[in-house]
């Protein structure tokens, strides 16, 4: 993922208002569909949905940092980042004993919410990177936000995958599998978070010290 998906991009505010309402749809987009697939993962039995629901939560994260928190002092989008690295941390591990109880038990995930809601979800985050398209070119945080939901879409179809694998075999392993490698993927981005915020706030204390 770029840069921004992990929160580590960072500028000021938008000085285009146009692209700042573009934002703002994309945060409202993001915060539905991370609801829509917590519920659909729990009704369908699905642990890539919750894994690839965690990817919209992070983005709806990153956007409301770059509308409220980036015009503030570095300390507090250092401090941002460090708590969200953590809820990044545990919603990875939630994933990932999502995948667990999914592959100990009897039920085999419904693949045809699951090719539903990633079809909902591929053409949500194709909105939004069709919205910020025009500003691809802009500056580091305008073109990491933008290749950021452009990646986003390989988890989508990642999930689709998945659905075509379960429908296919009947059994839940393409759904845990890629549940895995996606939770996997999450703690590591989650990792670097804490560790650039860390950084990033130790050095701030050094130059007060």
């Amino acid at each position: 993922m770029a840069d921004c998906c992990s929160g580590s991009c960072e500028s000021g505010r938008a000085p285009d208002p146009r692209y700042r309402k573009v934002l703002w749809t994309a945060l409202l987009i993001n915060a539905v569909m991370f609801l829509v697939e917590v519920v659909a993962s729990v009704n369908a039995h699905s642990a890539s949905l919750l894994a690839d629901s965690m990817d919209f939560l992070g983005d709806a994260v990153n956007y409301g940092v770059s509308l409220f928190v980036l015009g503030m002092a570095t300390v507090w989008r250092s401090r941002t980042a460090y708590a969200k690295g953590w809820v990044m941390g545990m919603f990875g591990l939630v994933v990932l004993a999502r995948a667990l109880w999914t592959g100990l038990g009897e039920h085999t995930p419904a693949a045809e919410t699951m090719g539903i809601v990633g079809i909902l979800a591929f053409a949500s985050n194709g909105v939004v990177a069709w919205s910020l398209y025009v500003y691809r070119e802009g500056d580091a945080n305008m073109r990491s936000v933008w290749l950021c939901t452009r990646n986003d879409m390989i988890g989508n179809l990642a999930v689709l995958l998945a659905a075509a694998g379960v429908f296919g075999t009947g059994a839940a392993w393409p759904d845990i599998a890629v549940a895995s490698i996606m939770a996997m993927l999450g703690l590591i981005s989650a990792r670097e978070v804490i560790g650039h915020a860390r950084q990033e706030l130790q050095d701030l204390e050094k130059q007060h010290a």
